[in-house]
C-alpha cells in the first residue's frame, strides 16, 4: 500500500510519542500505473514529477525523508512554487541526475527537460544539516536519493544506526500482505450491498484504553 500524501499535517502524535498516520484518501495498491498528481508538492518525490504514472512505495520513503529533514531544519527542505520549481529545488540539494538515472525515465519529455538543465553539483548533507548528528544525516542520505531504485526501503532505513537507540524490535509488528481478492472481484450489485451490510453489522471499533470497564 502506498500512502501517497505523507506530510506533517497527516501525522498525529500523543504524549507517549506514539505516531499515527492519518488521511488514507489517496492511498492505493502498488500497480503499474497510477494518478500522477498526488502528494503535497513540498513532499513529492522526483519520480512523481518526472514519470507521473509510474512509481512505487519509494515515494513514501522520499516524503518521510522530507519530513525528517523539516524536523531537523525547522522548515521545509524543498519549498517549490510549482512542480517544475519543486524539481529545481530538489536538484539544488541532490545535484542534477546522472545519465544512468535519465535513461530510466519513461517520458521522453522528462528526459529532454533534464538534459536541458545546467549541471548542478550535489550538496554535502552534513553541511546542509550542520547541527544534526552524522547518523541522522546518514538516514537522509539513504532516503533522499533521486533514483528510487537506490533509495532505502522502510526496513532498511530502520536498520541504520540512528534508530538503534529508539527501536524496540520486540514491539514492532509487520502488517500482513494486503488481500486484494475482494477489490478485484466482479460481483453483482446485490452481493456488493450484502458485503457492505455485513461489514457494517460486524464492525467493532477499537476500545479506548482510557475507558473504565463497567
Amino acid at each position: 500500500i502506498i500512502h501517497r500524501d505523507l506530510k506533517p499535517g497527516n501525522l498525529a502524535i500523543n504524549p507517549d510519542c506514539e505516531l499515527k498516520i492519518l488521511d488514507f484518501g489517496l492511498a492505493r495498491q502498488a500497480v503499474s500505473e497510477m494518478t500522477g498528481y498526488v502528494v503535497t508538492r513540498w513532499y513529492r518525490a522526483p519520480e512523481v514529477i518526472l514519470n507521473w504514472m509510474h512509481y512505487t512505495q519509494t515515494v513514501d520513503i522520499w516524503s518521510a525523508g522530507c519530513i525528517m529533514a523539516e524536523m531537523l531544519l525547522g522548515k521545509p527542505l524543498f519549498k517549490g512554487n510549482d512542480h517544475l520549481d519543486q524539481l529545481r529545488e530538489i536538484m539544488k540539494i541532490t545535484g542534477t541526475p546522472t545519465p544512468d538515472f535519465v535513461v530510466k525515465l519513461q517520458s521522453q519529455d522528462a528526459r529532454n527537460y533534464i538534459r536541458s538543465l545546467s549541471k548542478v553539483p550535489k550538496k554535502d548533507l552534513h553541511f546542509v544539516f550542520s547541527k544534526a548528528s552524522s547518523n541522522a544525516v546518514c538516514v537522509l542520505e539513504k532516503m533522499l536519493l533521486l533514483d528510487p531504485e537506490c533509495r532505502a526501503s522502510a526496513s532498511e532505513a530502520l536498520e541504520l544506526p540512528f534508530f538503534s537507540e529508539f527501536r524496540d524490535v520486540e514491539e514492532e509488528t509487520e502488517a500482513l500482505p494486503y488481500d486484494q481478492t475482494l477489490d478485484n472481484a466482479d460481483l453483482p450489485l446485490d452481493q456488493w450491498k450484502r458485503h457492505t451490510f455485513t461489514e457494517i453489522l460486524t464492525f467493532r471499533p477499537p476500545r479506548d484504553p482510557r475507558e473504565t470497564s463497567l
